[in-house]
């Protein structure tokens, strides 16, 4: 199955409810917002269509493998990362400054959902990267920026998260793994992570680890806890490559899905210690990661609706060819192709309903992490990086659990050819489970919304969203409205309809207005 990026829906979604154009005028872009959108959604579709999309069933059939401490990934990775690189792609949503394009997010997530529904385990590794550029764009020095950045952003080097061990999954209090201070300013790192994606490759020269570890004579639990750059290969002071670090890949996983991803057993420090170098201050290590994991756990989320992209296109092509009986509803005398069958009209309508919904949220989210960062007033920069933050967990805990439903439908229509690994069908729903899992479960997004993001602020952010779906509540009824009053009376005068303005998703503000045909809002 041929996968088709949707450009036209995320086009439509970026204008009519991201507010890209809003965007833009935020950055101070001269360029029309929607004429950049199409041009690099158009060169990404491209690439993911007829480079990348077609290595996924490979992928499957021909996983990452291990030998003596290197890992080769599935044939045909290294050249698509090479070229996916050289085009830019890497560096898209990260400062000019450092060799990116410094696009929105707003474009980049659309982008991300290419990369994932044309190849999740492939789009894996540039995930990791932009989550440990944005770490170090936030507390790294400048000397650390200057070092590591640019690397990664032209794709010469990859970036990895370094926070489970064994005994320590989602509690990080219990990590165990140490850094003992040197003479000369770094660190000699000891201990053994677990369930690193990408940790070993050889799609990239060198691999920037950034490692959770705890500074000898630090306090216990995750007031202890500190972050580290721990290179594969240490760097000199012209930037060139200098010797092995003492940072060794002993094992990766065999996993139930996204087969192609190396996840990787570490182990640092067995033959003297790993040199690291702290970033920002010790004991902070915790506070540094979440930037890492929260750009992380909103990219899953887009993962998420990539993958049930990809099991819809898929289904409805099957649906479209496969023949078998007369519709129930005697729409057709004889046997007909399977997409015409109620049951399986409804599949594809759920399919179809839920993959856009999640789209839409995701990139109204991307807008408001853009305004947060972006926009001039101060106040309204609070409330949409609020407004984002809440929506984190959203993105990330139903757009993945709506992808299990999704990629499930999708083995659905395909009948008993879904349930056989062949057609392709259910590579998505295996690739799709672990998206509930890694980064945070399902029931830990739920905590993060309850506990942290609706708590902290007494529950503004909830209402206010809660007042902008009432919003469209009632615009929608009013619409309603319109194709049944007469032209001098409302057939429900009770129901008030509100004409609304804001200045960011977090702060609407509405004014009540009579229902008549002619007050009623378009």
């Amino acid at each position: 199955m041929t996968y088709r990026a949707p450009v036209k829906d995320m086009l439509f979604v970026m204008k009519e409810l991201a507010g890209l154009e809003a965007v833009a005028r935020c950055r101070a872009s001269r360029t029309p917002a929607l004429d950049t959108a199409q041009a690099v959604l158009e060169e990404c579709a491209k690439l993911n269509e007829g480079v990348i999309a077609p290595l996924n069933w490979e992928g499957d059939k021909y996983p990452s493998s291990w030998h003596d401490g290197k890992v080769t990934t599935t044939p045909g990775f290294k050249e698509a990362f090479r070229e996916y690189a050289e085009g830019g792609w890497q560096g898209l949503q990260h400062p000019a400054d450092f060799g990116g394009q410094g696009l929105p997010k707003t474009i980049g997530a659309a982008c991300g959902e290419m990369l994932n529904s044309a190849n999740l385990s492939f789009a894996l590794c540039p995930l990791l990267t932009d989550g440990a550029i944005e770490a170090l764009l936030t507390a790294g020095s400048e000397e650390q920026q200057a070092a590591y950045i640019p690397k990664m952003i032209d794709g010469t080097w990859t970036g990895t998260m370094n926070l489970t061990e064994p005994q320590a999954g989602s509690d990080l209090a219990l990590v165990r793994t140490r850094a003992e201070p040197q003479p000369d300013g770094t660190f000699k790192i000891f201990g053994t992570k677990i369930f690193i994606t990408y940790g070993e490759h050889d799609m990239a020269q060198n691999i920037v680890h950034l490692v959770l570890a705890r500074v000898v004579g630090a306090p216990e639990g995750v007031k202890g806890i500190s972050l580290f750059i721990v290179p594969k290969f240490l760097v000199n002071a012209d930037g060139s490559l200098g010797a092995r670090n003492d940072a060794h890949c002993v094992s990766i996983e065999h996993k139930l899905g996204i087969k192609a991803s190396p996840t990787a057993v570490l182990q640092f420090g067995d033959h003297g210690g790993a040199i690291g170098q702290l970033i920002g201050q010790e004991n902070r290590g915790l506070e540094y990661m979440f930037i890492m994991m929260n750009a992380a756990r909103y990219a899953v989320g887009v993962q998420g609706i990539a993958v049930a992209e990809r099991a819809y296109q898929k289904a409805v092509a099957y649906a479209r060819d496969r023949v078998q009986s007369r519709p129930v509803d005697g729409s057709l005398l004889g046997a007909a192709p399977i997409i015409h069958h109620p049951d399986v009209k409804r599949m594809l309508m759920t399919m179809r309903a839920y993959t856009e919904g999640c789209r839409a949220m995701a990139l109204v989210a991307a807008a408001a992490f853009d305004a947060a960062h972006h926009h001039p007033d101060k106040e309204v920069r609070q409330q949409n990086q609020a407004f984002y933050e809440f929506m984190v967990p959203l993105v990330k805990g139903l757009s993945t659990e709506m992808s299990l439903e999704v990629t499930s439908l999708g083995v659905q229509v395909h009948g008993g050819m879904g349930f056989i690994e062949e057609t392709g069908a259910a590579q998505y729903l295996r690739d799709a489970k672990i998206l509930t899992i890694y980064e945070g479960t399902t029931a830990i997004q739920a905590n993060d919304l309850v506990g942290r993001k609706t708590a902290r602020d007494g529950g503004q952010t909830a209402r206010a969203i809660a007042a902008q779906i009432e919003h469209t509540e009632a615009a929608l009824g009013a619409r309603q409205c319109r194709r049944v009053v007469s032209s001098s009376a409302c057939a429900r005068p009770a129901t008030p309809c509100w004409r609304w303005s804001t200045s960011s998703p977090a702060t609407p503000r509405r004014a009540r207005m009579p229902c008549s045909p002619a007050a009623c809002p378009t």
